[in-house]
């Protein structure tokens, strides 16, 4: 629920959770950070799996697609806020806070996805303390409302919150595993080799396998089969092409190829899923 200033007569948009339970997500019309302080949580962010633990950051906006697929012994908080919140911060209202007028478009590339890793920003061991100690503040002044400044201090410390964030992310190396699935995602259509995806990585295939393994709970090549065999679900229930065109345009050399491995994966051919897919979708 949004706040109601007592100080002055205005409505808050913005929430605070002390314990996530990541049921609800995304928040309509609003960014959200969750603030993950123990266990980890493991899922999917716009068809791309993510998995992060303790200390760290999920950011969203209300037009991503998240799933919660594994929590374990998750412990987290979260703010969230209307996108026009921060528009509305003025130089008096901030004079004591601020060295100077903050620019409102700070952060917000965090919840922009024209950049990959956008959601899941790096944090880091000397980061933690002061996003632990900014989150609490932002805990207590919502709940508090201690002044009739209350609604600045906590811009104050969204902004430093996500100005912070911004600067990991932006300097943030980016590891193996998202090297390789971007290298997926970019060039299924075509043939991929083991050693195409362990050059990209710079890892043998022991180690980036157990590196995916871990991240995505399949092999780097299982992986690349899943992928291609959910676009070419999609492809079957949402276009006529033939399965040849299918195969192809997938990365399955020979359609009889397909056939067998969408079948296996699947529980059924490739037609009676266009079929049974289409008699779904035409039904709801």
């Amino acid at each position: 629920m949004p706040q109601v200033d007592r100080h002055k007569e205005r409505t808050v948009n913005i929430e605070f959770g002390a314990m996530e339970d990541f049921s609800i997500l995304p928040y309509p019309e609003r960014y959200t950070l969750i603030f993950i302080t123990t266990g980890s949580i493991h899922g999917i962010l716009n068809e791309r799996p993510i998995s992060i633990s303790a200390p760290g950051v999920l950011c969203l906006a209300e037009g991503d697609h998240v799933q919660v697929v594994e929590r374990r012994n998750v412990s987290a908080q979260s703010f969230r806020f209307h996108p026009d919140f921060l528009n509305t911060v003025t130089l008096t209202e901030t004079k004591d806070y601020f060295p100077a007028a903050p620019s409102i478009q700070t952060g917000l590339s965090l919840f922009q996805r024209d950049h990959l890793y956008s959601g899941v920003p790096r944090v880091t061991e000397k980061a933690y303390p002061l996003l632990f100690e900014w989150f609490f503040v932002l805990g207590t002044e919502v709940h508090a409302q201690s002044d009739a400044l209350w609604v600045c201090r906590i811009k104050k410390y969204l902004i430093q919150i996500l100005g912070l964030l911004e600067e990991l992310n932006q300097n943030s190396e980016h590891s193996p595993v998202d090297k390789v699935l971007d290298y997926i995602h970019m060039n299924y259509p075509r043939k991929i080799s083991l050693n195409d995806l362990t050059n990209c990585a710079h890892l043998n295939r022991v180690s980036l396998n157990k590196w995916f393994q871990e991240r995505c709970g399949n092999t780097a090549f299982g992986y690349l089969l899943t992928h291609r065999l959910k676009v070419a679900s999609d492809l079957l229930t949402h276009t006529d092409m033939s399965l040849n065109e299918i195969a192809r345009s997938t990365g399955f050399e020979y359609d009889t190829y397909f056939i067998k491995q969408f079948t296996a994966k699947k529980g059924m051919s490739p037609t009676t899923y266009r079929v049974t897919s289409r008699k779904f979708s035409s039904a709801q």
